[in-house]
């Protein structure tokens, strides 16, 4: 965990607070910020890789994360990119919420992976998740999914209006200091609704 946490910090918090302090006066704001995203979408990379993550909630960090790239070349200097960032921030924000108004939260999604991952059925798993009072809560979390888009990207918003492109190195770590708190409680959601199930006899998925 601490190890993790440390890697986070270099790739995600160091490097590119080095990349864009040393290089936006050389190359210039736009290809200095860009270059600071290639540190965490190479580790982003190499932890999909590791982990084999290869499942709903997997794909959808590195389908986020190429999408990201994407607007960031895509965008022709480096306010716009900020920006460009902000509204995608907000787009997965409606897209958690959608998921909540169809009913099927993708906090049960990713909850019903990380399960699998263990050696579980989804014959057994989704069955148990979908019970009513299960459902609920995964329906609020989900909800913390929401809030957690729109406040990050409210927050980089107001962070462009009051510090500009100049103000991106402190960007990067208030950025990822209220990531981790709602991280926090976003993991302890997920421990809270697996203290309330139950898995009996258990099926091994069969190779």
């Amino acid at each position: 965990m601490k190890k993790s946490i440390l890697l986070d910090i270099i790739f995600y918090v160091a490097l590119p607070y080095f990349i864009w302090n040393y290089g936006k006066d050389a190359l210039g704001d736009y290809y200095a910020m860009l270059l600071s995203t290639v540190p965490g979408f190479c580790y982003t990379i190499y932890r999909f890789a590791k982990e084999r993550q290869f499942n709903i909630a997997g794909l959808s960090i590195v389908l986020g994360l190429f999408l990201s790239t994407a607007i960031n070349l895509l965008s022709k200097n480096a306010e716009s990119m900020l920006w460009n960032q902000v509204y995608l921030g907000y787009g997965y924000g409606v897209i958690y919420l959608v998921s909540i108004v169809i009913r099927k939260p993708l906090a049960l999604r990713f909850a019903a992976d990380f399960v699998s991952l263990q050696g579980y059925s989804r014959e057994t798993i989704y069955p148990l998740f979908s019970q009513k009072n299960i459902f609920a809560w995964f329906q609020l979390l989900t909800g913390l999914f929401v809030v957690s888009s729109f406040f990050q990207s409210s927050l980089k918003a107001w962070l462009i209006y009051s510090n500009g492109v100049d103000g991106y190195g402190e960007m990067l770590l208030y950025m990822k200091i209220s990531g981790w708190l709602f991280y926090g409680f976003i993991l302890a959601g997920f421990f809270f609704i697996g203290s309330k199930v139950t898995i009996p006899n258990p099926q091994k998925i069969e190779e």
